[in-house]
């Protein structure tokens, strides 16, 4: 099934109205996440945190050009996933839909005029960690696109899940990601949205838990330690081989939601406007630097490095075209009241 069919796809078990009541946690109580009312919701909203309406400062001055002018937003009431979608969520929509996820199928030429023969092969961008430190000027030292790499293999052929179920799927482009929102019955983020969560409603502080990266010596986020791309220090469930962890390995932002920043980068709703400068620190995009065919990823990933990229924050921001897959992008999904 192409994702451009995706509006035929038939809701999920998960979108039965079964009403319940919200458990509340310590941490939503006392930061304020949720209001003194009770809260009642449905079975769809399981796993997920309501986000209240309010005011915060979105953007920032302090960074990167496409992320300014820091300006002041309002975002209405919300319902967000607590962690990204994971491989076990997004293999049951593949069961129940049979749907077929962009990285398996062939690019479309038509898209890709100056491509070889050959060379429009099904798969995505992979890391590819180099033996020694490199120049960071050439993305192309430390990405390849590898033919077979989809979300049941996210780093090529010779790898697979099955060991994976808890950690964020990947290999998703925005299509993917929308249908599986739509068989859930949810909706993509907008970008301020998912800004709004992930500074837990504040907007003046860097990271989403604080100003200061790593309190007490304690890392936050599964992010790159060490001289990015060759020197990699592991951290909290991590192998020593850069990649993705379970959901929930770090500790939660103000709003108990996990992975908002680090681990994978997500896919919203929003366009990417040409008026903002790209970011740089990811492969360059198939079909330019903006415009109708890219989208705002936000939270950077596990190839985030402070001598490279610094897009663990919730102000960060990436342009991605929308048939791009690669083993760093994910997603979570939202329902607005």
């Amino acid at each position: 099934m192409r994702a451009g069919k995706a509006s035929s796809i038939v809701l999920g078990t998960a979108a039965r109205l079964e009403f319940a009541a919200i458990p509340i946690t310590p941490r939503q109580q006392k930061d304020g996440a949720v209001p003194p009312t009770v809260q009642t919701r449905s079975a769809i909203h399981r796993n997920m945190v309501r986000v209240p309406a309010g005011e915060f400062t979105m953007g920032s001055d302090d960074f990167f050009p496409e992320e300014r002018p820091a300006h002041a937003r309002e975002v209405g009431a919300f319902w967000i996933d607590r962690h990204p979608v994971t491989v076990a969520e997004f293999r049951r929509f593949v069961q129940a839909t049979g749907y077929v996820t962009v990285a398996e199928r062939d690019p479309d030429p038509a898209r890709y005029p100056d491509a070889l023969p050959g060379e429009l092969r099904a798969g995505g961008l992979v890391f590819v960690r180099p033996p020694r430190q490199v120049p960071l000027d050439d993305w192309r030292r430390w990405w390849a696109y590898v033919p077979g790499a989809q979300w049941r293999r996210p780093f090529g052929p010779d790898s697979d899940v099955r060991a994976r179920d808890r950690h964020p799927v990947t290999q998703v482009g925005i299509d993917d990601a929308r249908a599986y929102a739509e068989w859930a019955g949810k909706a993509l983020p907008t970008e301020a949205e998912w800004e709004y969560a992930a500074a837990s409603g504040r907007g003046d502080t860097t990271y989403a838990w604080g100003d200061e990266f790593a309190p007490r010596g304690r890392r936050m986020a599964n992010t790159w330690m060490g001289a990015f791309p060759s020197e990699f220090v592991p951290g909290r469930g991590q192998s020593e081989v850069p990649g993705t962890t379970p959901v929930g390995t770090y500790p939660p932002n103000a709003f108990d939601l996990v992975d908002m920043t680090g681990n994978v980068w997500e896919w919203t709703e929003d366009r990417y406007s040409d008026s903002h400068r790209r970011s740089t620190c990811c492969p360059p995009t198939r079909t330019g630097d903006g415009g109708e065919d890219h989208y705002v990823v936000k939270g950077g990933s596990f190839l985030c490095a402070p001598n490279y990229c610094l897009r663990y924050r919730p102000a960060a921001r990436q342009s991605q075209d929308s048939d791009t897959s690669s083993c760093h992008i994910g997603f979570r999904c939202v329902i607005r009241d």
